[in-house]
């Protein structure tokens, strides 16, 4: 093969026109044994391959592509942005975008006294929550306070201190001798009750352990709880019981700590609510954005903060945020921002969500008659399925099966691409995918989405089926994992 260096398209890839894991190219993929599509062009909510192969994107990337591929008023006003100025660095400058973008953020709130602190992306807004937090505290008068309370199932990051926070154990172990060791409570998700409660019965005693364990570590220990309203790649499209969030709330004031929602996934609009919170009727103390902010057109994230914090902050002990990247507040990722919330507004898009978010969850229940679909929840275009061994248990599937990944390599093949995950029964079995598609899709893509996805599935489904009876006689009952 001819090798030009200039030539994305010449890297080494499969039959398939995919990345291959052979090493034999010079980029560092995520997983480094694995085999990766590569993508020449988008348009809409399709992706198309080098060999002009159409893919509906149904995850959005992972949330994030919320307008679409080839939106031309993002790409013009980040040209026209950048033609203007492209940089200019937060620790002695301000421009205007930014501080438009801050305004317009805090007008979604219910306070009108909220900040917003900018960032380039999800795991740093979390991490920055994380030290906000903190720094309250000690402006406080609470120099003790640290820890930060999160639950079991749960993702919130990649950095040290967002990874410290994330209960997902596949996300995290191998980092353990590095991270902060965080309480952790258990997570409001029916399908698996934590405490065994049938939902008809269900006295959401689950809420009741973050006061648990602000007692258990002491409240002069802990410094905030945080928490995903609509749960993002952890656990797909679970929701807390309604009564969940207002008690956990009242927790957290009776005993100083802040409450910080993780909306990098759930805000923007994706749940049908431009904040997931809404639909909980709670106003939390600091709420992280990210992904459906700039649609992907551009990295950028934001801290949104109330307004007593911020005031804490700025007016008690030194004054200071001793914090900071070097790319955030790009004045270009401001002006994308601006433009994706006028778009939004203009069309109408969050209320289109919620609507479609309803037809996309009929249409996904045709699923169902697929022995390994255990689950499908979500609120708008954040939508779960998840995949179990045996219904009737919900027992999983031996995480060395690697179901998810089946499911996602099946609807690959149907030119379909979801995002797939595990972890949420233990924190390392269980199996599922998120479906997120953008919220420009059509009735008609919705149908072309679950019609691709059924076959993928029925595929995994024939797969699955003797390779667990195989395992069985091998290794008896103990190869499915319990939770």
């Amino acid at each position: 093969m001819k090798r030009d260096p200039g030539d994305l398209r010449m890297i080494p890839t499969s039959p398939a026109g995919r990345l291959d894991g052979s090493g034999n190219h010079h980029y560092f993929p995520r997983h480094p044994r694995g085999q990766y599509v590569v993508i020449a062009h988008a348009e809409g909510v399709y992706l198309y391959d080098e060999e002009g192969r159409q893919i509906l994107d149904g995850a959005s990337g992972a949330a994030v592509a919320c307008l679409g591929h080839g939106n031309r008023r993002l790409i013009e006003r980040m040209k026209a942005q950048a033609a203007s100025v492209a940089f200019a660095h937060t620790s002695t400058f301000v421009t205007r975008p930014l501080l438009d973008l801050a305004s317009r953020i805090a007008r979604y709130t219910a306070d009108p006294a909220a900040h917003v602190y900018f960032v380039s992306g999800g795991s740093e807004a979390t991490e920055t929550a994380l030290k906000i937090a903190r720094t309250y505290q000690v402006a406080a008068g609470h120099p003790d306070r640290y820890a930060v309370i999160s639950r079991a199932i749960s993702y919130h990051g990649a950095t040290m201190g967002a990874l410290s926070m994330t209960g997902v154990l596949k996300r995290r172990h191998i980092y353990e001798p590095l991270l902060s060791q965080f309480p952790r409570v258990a997570t409001c998700y029916c399908y698996r009750c934590p405490v065994g409660r049938d939902p008809d019965w269900c006295k959401v005693e689950c809420a009741d352990e973050v006061e648990r364990a602000i007692l258990a570590h002491n409240p002069d220990r802990i410094a905030g709880f945080i928490v995903e309203p609509v749960i993002g790649s952890s656990a797909p499209g679970v929701t807390a019981h309604e009564d969940y969030m207002a008690r956990v709330a009242a927790a957290c004031r009776r005993h100083g700590v802040l409450l910080i929602a993780d909306e990098v996934m759930s805000g923007v609009g994706r749940t049908g609510r431009f904040f997931a919170m809404e639909h909980y009727g709670v106003t939390p103390d600091i709420i992280a954005i990210s992904k459906g902010i700039s649609s992907g057109y551009f990295p950028l994230a934001a801290v949104i903060v109330s307004g007593h914090v911020f005031d804490t902050v700025r007016r008690a002990g030194s004054g200071e945020f001793v914090h900071g990247f070097t790319y955030a507040g790009s004045p270009i990722g401001a002006a994308v921002g601006l433009e994706v919330l006028d778009i939004l507004e203009e069309e109408q898009l969050v209320a289109r969500v919620a609507r479609l978010g309803d037809l996309l969850l009929d249409r996904l229940q045709t699923l169902r008659s697929c022995a390994m679909v255990g689950d499908i929840r979500g609120k708008g275009l954040l939508v779960g399925v998840e995949f179990v061994a045996d219904r009737a248990t919900r027992q999983p599937f031996p995480a060395p099966m690697g179901v998810a990944t089946r499911v996602l390599q099946a609807c690959l093949a149907e030119g379909l691409a979801v995002y797939p995950g595990g972890g949420s029964v233990n924190g390392l079995s269980g199996d599922h995918i998120m479906i997120a598609p953008p919220y420009i899709i059509t009735e008609a893509q919705i149908e072309e989405l679950v019609a691709k996805l059924a076959r993928a599935v029925e595929k995994v489904q024939a797969q699955v089926d003797p390779a667990l009876a195989i395992a069985a006689a091998v290794e008896g009952p103990a190869i499915v994992e319990g939770s």
